[in-house]
Formats: C-alpha cells, sequence, structure tokens
C-alpha cells in the first residue's frame, strides 16, 4: 500500500520537527517536507505534490489561512488539515470558508491526529471537539458562509469576501440526502451515518458525492457549515 505523502507547515522549528519525527514513526505516512511559512510550503508543494498539508495558521508573513487558495492552486487534489493554537472562532470560520478540510487543535494526541488525517484523506470533516460549539456559534451569529460554485467565486473576488449561498439549492437534494446533510452537521463519519439510516456505507459515499455536486461545495466540511448555518443539524 502507499504511503500517505505529508507536507508540515509550521513557523515553530522544534514543534515541526517533533512532530515530523513522530509521523514517520508511522507506517501509513511518509513527509514529503517541512516548512516554515506560505512561501517555502509552495515550493515544496511544486515539487513533492503531497496528499495531505498539515498547516498551522499563525505563520510569519501570510497567514495560513490566506495561503490555503495558493496552496490548492498549486495542489488541487491535496487536503489541507489545520493544526493550530488558536481557539478563536474567527480563525475557525476564515479557515472553512478558504477551503481548509477540517481544524485541529495543537492539544490534539497523536493517535487522534493520525485518525484524522486518514479521516480527511477519506473525505470525511473532522472539527476539534471543542471547537464545534463555536463553529455553530459562530455561523449562527450570521458569519459569512463558504464560498460555491463558479460564479460565486468570481463575485468574492470582485469584493474580497465570501458571499452566503444560495438557499435554493437545498431544493435539490432528495430526502435521503437532506437525513444525510444533516448528519454530516452532527460530525458524524460514514460509518456512523449508515448505522443511523440503515443503509450501506457505500451508500451514504454516494449521497455525500451528490450533496457536494448539488450544493457546489468542495469538502463536507464545507457542508456541515452550510447546514449548520441554516439549522439543518
Amino acid at each position: 500500500m502507499k504511503s500517505i505523502e505529508l507536507l508540515v507547515v509550521d513557523d515553530h522549528t522544534l514543534f515541526r520537527r517533533g512532530l515530523v519525527a513522530l509521523l514517520s514513526q508511522d507506517g501509513r505516512f511518509d513527509v514529503a517536507g517541512e516548512a516554515g511559512d506560505i512561501g517555502e510550503a509552495l515550493r515544496c508543494v511544486a515539487r513533492s505534490q503531497p496528499d495531505l498539508i498539515l498547516l498551522d495558521n499563525h505563520l510569519p508573513g501570510v497567514l495560513g489561512v490566506d495561503g490555503i487558495a495558493a496552496l490548492k492552486d498549486a495542489a488541487p487534489g491535496t487536503r489541507i488539515l489545520m493544526l493550530t493554537v488558536s481557539e478563536h472562532e474567527g480563525d475557525l470560520a476564515a479557515a472553512l470558508q478558504a477551503g481548509a478540510d477540517g481544524y485541529l487543535l495543537k492539544t490534539v494526541e497523536l493517535d487522534r491526529l493520525s485518525e484524522s488525517i486518514i479521516k480527511v484523506l477519506d473525505g470525511e470533516s473532522v472539527v476539534s471537539p471543542e471547537m464545534m460549539t463555536k463553529l455553530v456559534a459562530a455561523f449562527r451569529s450570521k458569519v459569512p458562509l463558504p464560498v460555491t460554485g463558479e460564479a460565486a467565486s468570481a463575485e468574492a473576488s470582485r469584493n474580497g469576501n465570501a458571499p452566503v449561498p444560495d438557499d435554493s439549492a437545498l431544493a435539490l437534494l432528495s430526502a435521503r440526502e437532506r437525513e444525510v446533510l444533516s448528519q454530516i452537521a452532527r460530525g458524524d463519519s460514514n460509518k456512523v451515518i449508515a448505522r443511523k439510516l440503515d443503509i450501506a456505507e457505500t451508500t451514504v459515499k454516494i449521497h455525500v458525492q451528490h450533496i457536494l455536486r448539488k450544493l457546489q461545495l468542495s469538502s463536507r466540511v464545507q457542508a456541515a457549515v452550510y447546514a449548520t448555518g441554516r439549522n439543518l443539524t
């Protein structure tokens, strides 16, 4: 089985190298590179096209959240998992709006971090439990929701912020897809959703694909945010 290639981006050298050493002990992972800022990260991405980037937010120069778009452009298939000390709901919202595939605090245990990496690569949403309440609060207090679709992206570029997605897209979802979306908003995995709805896990995966396509979202995290902001939990 091919190793999962990781890029670790953090400006604290001791933390970064310690994390690299720990992850390298897991046979599933191959740390393809490490970087201390977004510029260096972009150079690493150009060379290695990693499967997943572990990205700190408080980096020198360009913040991690502000570098997500450039990293996604440089490696469209690469997942980005924020790993930061910030418990501020504004940072969480900004990361998800920018296209991050998950948000973890640096207090996370190594086993949970490794498990989260696998989940993100499997298309699941990962947010630290400590941040879930703040996630709900942020998007119920009218924090702008994630950009969706080409038109929304263009408008965001012109206005400098992310517009609220059109709620009419919800009408495109079937009753079962709405049920699945509600479970995604609760942070449930495909396996848990399958058990709750008494359907096959592969069927859940198909529903998730349809939901993302119909709502013009790029990840389960964005789907969870979208549903939470509309009280669909």
